[in-house]
């Protein structure tokens, strides 16, 4: 049920403010765990509800509204804000009241969107987040000027500390009232640009008037800005800690994945004796033991390894960082046709296409949207890890590439980030040849980009954020995963062989024969017709075909355990295939649910279909030339 058609009696609020004025992390402190992430109908922006109950014991429903600079709506995100606001979105019941947060650290954008919110009529509260840094920095603000100036009740707030919202919630008691009370006469138009740079001047002399500031800038920020910004020593730093990461999915995750495929390996033995090998039950036991525990089983392993991407990318962000990075790659980007701003995007596609392409809202350009949705399912998203780490834990060496200092760089590491690499150059490359053959003479939008305070990040926002995105891949196994297995199963189970069958049982099944129909056409890039049932159903989630080649192999070879999956494919595979299968899945083509994105976000199946053919192309001649050039090496 929507939390936002509860009884009449809640409160509904919503919470407006510029991008990077911590306005989630105000949420997450308001809401903790009484909260829920959805879509709203029709479009692909994300939107979170949660709950929560004032000290005078009114229930509060909120609402995390996208950022925003202006109720101008330039891209899709800003379209759902301003609809919301205005009390024109059919999906969400008009707020009673709007909490504009601000940055107290940065008011200037912060006072111009709160000068044109009052336009709407509706009831607000300015909140004045990130107090403490402000006061830290030796900014002094009149709260009450600044109440008098805007003519809205003014509420300082440190969403990261115990307490720091009790003056928010006090507010929310006292205009809850004031809030049920008629709207007054909305004076708001789209404004144009004349319009903004006179909102812009007002609160520039609104800020004049009510806030001090200190003769010098951030020592800290300086400091930091002016290695991390260096155009030799940035890069230097962001590819090593993107390579650090890459490290780290391997060597931090290894204790946890241990456990997992142990809880597993005992589940399959339990399940094994209990249930007998002949008749009907071994049937059922066929279907549970090779089935489900070793499909799911075979993808939940890596669980600790996507967590740990996550968690880097949470910290980052927490920090500030990402707004560095989008800044150094600037130019980079740029000169492969892509938009300053897609690097954020692409960023966020390392752990899932889809995101990543919904964060391309942030682009104004149509163009570069495009661009920049084309090539993001181009990134090493987190569900090419279960094949990546079993491809490269079964054929790569685990070994260290160095000596000394040195020694803690691992070859599977390495090989780990030179798949990321590739996957990084792969998009440029295309978004590169995409101008050039698409967009040839179309100029792109100038760089825009505010760069956030730097901020240690806050565990309980990053644990919260890494508990959903565990949920969501938990959600994913219990669903698209599972429903895969037992299609892969019952075809490599169905039928079942005759009275004395002197093969093995899946040679008998309707894998089995869809497996050696696809196999002439991998045959040239040195895939077996167990690749070929495994990338089939791999189509609807990438990581699905691990889970695949494990029930397959489980069933052809009963007596393997389902959890030696590596072992078995380094037995069956040659070096060539490996590296094949290896660079098939740096292009491999998208999921279902990452073409439907892209069909909703483009507004054309056109696109859609244009996108899963060339990728499907890249990797077909990306396997190719591995293979034989493999092969030719004696690899084969």
């Amino acid at each position: 049920m929507n939390i936002l058609a509860q009884a009449q009696r809640d409160l509904r609020v919503a919470l407006v403010g510029n991008p990077n004025c911590g306005k989630t992390a105000l949420f997450n402190a308001l809401t903790g765990s009484r909260q829920h992430v959805a879509n709203y109908p029709g479009v692909t922006v994300e939107r979170k509800e949660g709950g929560l109950t004032t000290p005078a014991g009114r229930r509060v429903l909120l609402l995390d509204l996208p950022g925003t600079y202006s109720l101008r709506a330039r891209s899709p995100d800003e379209v759902v804000t301003r609809d919301v606001v205005l009390g024109t979105q059919d999906a969400v019941p008009p707020p009673d009241l709007l909490i504009c947060v601000a940055d107290a650290t940065n008011l200037r954008l912060g006072l111009r969107l709160a000068l044109e919110l009052k336009q709407t009529g509706r009831p607000i509260l300015l909140a004045l987040n990130m107090f403490d840094i402000a006061r830290h920095r030796g900014l002094e603000i009149d709260t009450d000027r600044l109440a008098a100036e805007l003519g809205l009740p003014v509420v300082t707030a440190v969403a990261v500390r115990r307490g720091g919202t009790a003056a928010l919630l006090e507010a929310l008691d006292r205009r809850g009232d004031l809030a049920e009370a008629p709207l007054a006469t909305t004076t708001w138009t789209p404004p144009d640009a004349t319009g903004i740079r006179r909102l812009q001047q007002e609160a520039d002399r609104i800020l004049q008037a009510t806030v001090r500031a200190p003769d010098r800038r951030d020592a800290v920020t300086r400091r930091l800005d002016a290695v991390l910004l260096h155009p030799v020593a940035g890069l230097a730093i962001l590819l090593a800690v993107l390579f650090l990461m890459f490290q780290a999915v391997f060597a931090w995750a290894q204790p946890a994945m241990d456990v997992i495929d142990g809880g597993f390996q005992a589940l399959g033995v339990l399940v094994g004796g209990l249930l007998p090998a002949e008749g009907a039950l071994g049937l059922l036991r066929s279907f549970v033991q090779d089935g489900l525990i070793a499909g799911v089983g075979s993808v939940l392993v890596f669980l600790p390894q996507i967590l740990i991407l996550f968690l880097f990318i949470l910290l980052l962000e927490d920090f500030g960082y990402m707004a560095r990075a989008a800044f150094l790659m600037d130019r980079i980007m740029g000169g492969a046709g892509l938009h300053g701003r897609a690097f954020i995007p692409l960023l966020s596609s390392f752990a899932c296409a889809i995101p990543g392409i919904m964060a391309t809202r942030v682009i104004d350009s149509r163009r570069d949207r495009l661009a920049t949705i084309l090539v993001a399912p181009l990134m090493t998203c987190s569900a090419r890890i279960p094949v990546y780490t079993l491809i490269i834990g079964a054929f790569i060496p685990d070994r260290p590439v160095g000596t000394g200092a040195w020694g803690w760089i691992g070859l599977q590491g390495l090989v780990m980030f030179g798949l990321y690499a590739a996957g990084i150059a792969s998009a440029l490359i295309m978004s590169f040849v995409f101008k050039r053959l698409l967009w040839r003479g179309t100029p792109s939008e100038p760089f825009m980009l505010e760069l956030p305070d730097y901020k240690l990040p806050r565990w309980r926002n990053v644990l919260l954020a890494l508990w959903q995105r565990a949920q969501a891949f938990l959600r994913r196994a219990g669903t698209i995963i599972l429903s895969m297995m037992v299609v892969i199963w019952f075809l490599s189970s169905v039928p079942r062989p005759p009275e004395g069958a002197d093969r093995p049982d899946i040679e008998y099944s309707l894998a089995y024969g869809i497996g050696h129909l696809v196999e002439p056409v991998l045959r040239p890039i040195g895939f077996n017709w167990q690749i070929g049932v495994a990338l089939i159903p791999g189509m609807a989630a990438r990581e699905v075909a691990v889970a695949s080649l494990g029930t397959v192999y489980a069933v052809q070879d009963a007596e393997e355990d389902a959890a030696q999956l590596g072992q078995a494919l380094a037995g069956k595979w040659s070096l060539a295939t490996a590296l094949a299968f290896l660079a098939w899945y740096i292009f491999a083509p998208q999921c279902v649910a990452t073409l439907s994105v892209i069909r909703r976000e483009t507004g054309s199946r056109g696109w859609m279909w244009f996108s899963f053919g060339y990728m499907l192309a890249l990797a077909y001649a990306a396997a190719f030339i591995t293979f034989q050039t493999a092969r030719a090496l004696g690899a084969g």
